[in-house]
């Protein structure tokens, strides 16, 4: 998970197929290296510190559920 500090009103764009250089943000890698796939856009309504998902499995996105610690997620190729 990425520990990041969001603020209130500002809009994110969470990365979603993992390919952005900028993770957990997107930065637009998904048009060309995914492009099934968009990015999940959210504006958050207090500023908080959040954990957003790395593995891109949660069932909570963007917030990390704690899924990266799964035997299947684990054991992934890479």
């Amino acid at each position: 998970p990425f520990p990041v500090e969001l603020k209130a009103g500002k809009k994110y764009a969470w990365c979603s197929c993992g390919h952005s250089k900028n993770q957990p943000f997107c930065d637009g890698a998904h048009k060309t290296a995914a492009p099934g796939l968009s990015p999940l856009r959210f504006t958050p309504q207090e500023d908080r510190r959040v954990l957003l998902c790395g593995c891109k499995r949660t069932r909570t996105p963007p917030y990390c559920d704690g899924t990266h610690n799964q035997e299947a997620v684990q054991g992934a190729r890479l």
